[in-house]
């Protein structure tokens, strides 16, 4: 008896299998304003799908009555608020992914917060979706985070919205309401590209047309929520696009096998198909196409494989595979749509680590070009960038990638900022197009390179980055060092913070966009002198790693040198050779580092000199010892 009451349980869980893998998947969002009944609504789907077990619904229950919330009713958004620190202030904070699935088709759901200082994890949540639901309160109307999400959306490529105008309850089911929510809405519809937006009113606590149609909105002749989600038939692009691979790994399990893999972002392929592997534009054709030990006909977007190829072609991480019929573009400059998510502020002219894809290369913001105003959808000048703003800004890369607009391929045209230092993501963003100064502008190359300069000087080129404390005696070493290095035959030049000022950099001030500004010029500059066979001493505050980081990273392997010039602040207020600190103590001067604005002292510096203790010429001795070494 037993066994075939498990024979019996093993065959429903097969047709379960079977039934369920012919379905299609559809992945949306929930989002708007805090408080709007989000978390209300997925619960309530979840729980009237019937994919919640018995014991859920019990310990949901007791949850419901120990937090009071909704009297002695069930209390549907603790089902996705998992967090302790949600549950106590009744708001979602986290991204809760949830999935769940009807006769006609999966889902997986995303419930995204609705404070503004949460909207990164709302980008987060929408970056994958295919519709996205947005909740307006009955009560309260269109708000600036229904304009921020919708906005957000919109930019992230989601085709399909349903305008869920929740709570309608509150209002007595009171159509022109609801008409008056659906009106203000479509005079925002201009500033979207969306191609649909299906109104819904919804009482997500009482179920009103959340799966079963409402007998309170007796006016209404749309689809119920289910409804519509169940039949929506998002764009899928991709699918039909040429054919995208960007290279994962390398795989090499032997000798004999070479393979690449990744997973398939746009088109299909097939063995005997002509590819090109960018940015190289090497040419080879397609010879097998693996998945774990079996080899396939075709392969389709979406699906993850090894490819293997007819010959050995320049090709690693982060390259792309592409139909050479209809190969992706390759740039080193885009305009980029941009959401900042990071609390410190983005910089023109600050480096980051940019990953799109498989890839990652050394990114720079060389221009904001405006940040959107959500409320009325203005473009406002802006030289930095703040958590959760909108920007359009330009993106320098360090070396030409393989991209496509992110409206054309969301794999390839999607991108985050990564800091160098702290690797925390900083950014997202859409690439727009590549800026043409990318196909016109090439690197020349030179008859008297470098390694002619340095042997006609008979020294090798090198860039000495004195960074410290003002007072310091940073320019002192760096000019003491230079004589006696000038003395002995080396061509040198100090580059000093103050002198900078004064030419090139003299359109600068002290905020820190500026500071950020100042030492990329610098760095440039060191650059070309170093690459003309010179010592060159760049005495700067600098207080920034990421701007020191960013400087080394121009560099080759020992041409930099940071030279950590130690003296604290007790030490350097004590000399105040220029009188800054007292101005900064008696308000007088804003933004001065040490006093009111930070010093992040180096972490593993190739020369560390401390001049509290040490005098000028055992610093100087040091400092030119590890030169010429």
């Amino acid at each position: 008896m037993s066994e075939q009451i498990s024979s019996t349980v093993h065959q429903q869980i097969d047709q379960y299998i079977e039934e369920q893998s012919g379905l299609d998947l559809l992945r949306f969002i929930t989002c708007g304003s805090v408080d709007d009944g989000k978390s209300t609504l997925i619960g309530r789907m979840l729980y009237e799908a019937q994919m919640i077990f018995e014991d859920q619904v019990a310990a949901l229950r007791k949850d419901s009555k120990k937090m009071g919330t909704q009297g002695e009713e069930i209390d549907f958004a603790l089902l996705v608020d998992g967090l302790a620190a949600e549950r106590e202030q009744g708001i979602t904070i986290d991204v809760a992914y949830r999935f769940f699935s009807t006769d006609k088709r999966k889902f997986i759901v995303a419930d995204t917060p609705g404070h503004e200082q949460y909207t990164r994890n709302m980008v987060t949540g929408a970056s994958t979706a295919d519709v996205a639901v947005i909740l307006v309160d009955a009560s309260q109307g269109v708000l600036t985070q229904t304009r921020r999400h919708s906005f957000i959306a919109s930019l992230l490529g989601i085709e399909h919205v349903v305008l869920a105008v929740n709570k309608m309850d509150l209002v007595d089911f009171d159509r022109n309401r609801f008409d008056a929510i659906v009106a203000d809405y479509e005079t925002l519809r201009d500033h979207f590209n969306f191609a649909s937006v299906t109104p819904i009113p919804l009482s997500a606590l009482q179920g009103d047309n959340v799966i079963e149609r409402s007998k309170n909105t007796d006016w209404y002749s749309g689809p119920t929520l289910l409804g519509f989600l169940e039949t929506v038939r998002p764009g899928r692009a991709e699918l039909d696009a040429p054919f995208r691979f960007p290279v994962q790994w390398v795989n090499r399990p032997n000798a004999d096998f070479r393979g690449y893999s990744g997973t398939i972002a746009s088109g299909q392929i097939k063995p005997g198909d002509r590819v090109v592997a960018l940015p190289s534009e090497e040419i080879a054709h397609i010879e097998s196409i693996c998945l774990f030990d079996q080899e396939l006909a075709q392969g389709f977007t979406h699906q993850a494989v090894t490819l293997t190829l007819d010959r050995e072609i320049d090709l690693s991480r982060g390259d792309v595979l592409a139909a050479a019929e209809a190969p992706a573009q390759t740039a080193d400059q885009f305009a980029v749509q941009m959401v900042w998510m990071a609390q410190e502020a983005g910089y023109i002219g600050r480096s980051y680590w940019l990953m799109m894809g498989t890839n990652k290369v050394a990114a720079t913001i060389s221009s904001i070009k405006y940040r959107y105003n959500v409320n009325s959808f203005e473009h406002q000048s802006c030289h930095e960038l703040q958590l959760n703003e909108i920007a359009e800004v330009t993106l320098t890369l360090s070396k030409p990638i393989a991209y496509e607009p992110f409206s054309t391929n969301k794999v390839l045209g999607a991108l985050v900022l990564v800091d160098r230092y702290s690797n925390s993501t900083v950014a997202a963003g859409m690439i727009s197009f590549a800026l043409r100064r990318s196909s016109n502008v090439h690197a020349q190359i030179m008859v008297v390179d470098r390694a002619s300069r340095e042997t006609l000087n008979g020294h090798k080129g090198k860039l000495i980055w004195m960074t410290g404390l003002s007072g310091s005696g940073k320019s002192t070493i760096a000019n003491a060092a230079e004589q006696v290095l000038h003395k002995q035959g080396y061509r040198t030049y100090v580059l000093d913070g103050d002198n900078m000022r004064q030419g090139l950099n003299k359109d600068l001030g002290f905020k820190n966009a500026d500071r950020v500004e100042n030492i990329r010029r610098t760095a440039e500059v060191a650059k070309l002198m170093v690459e003309a066979g010179l010592v060159v001493f760049a005495a700067f505050i600098s207080p920034f790693r990421s701007e020191r980081d960013m400087a080394r990273s121009l560099f080759a392997e020992g041409d930099f040198l940071e030279v950590f010039v130690n003296a604290p602040l007790e030490t350097v207020e004590a000399r105040d050779t220029k009188g800054l600190y007292k101005k900064a103590r008696n308000g007088e001067l804003p933004n001065l580092t040490g006093i009111n604005s930070e010093y992040q002292a180096p972490l593993s510096p190739e020369l560390e000199l401390h001049t509290a203790d040490q005098a000028l010429e055992p610093c100087v001795e040091k400092l030119v010892r590890k030169i010429v070494e």
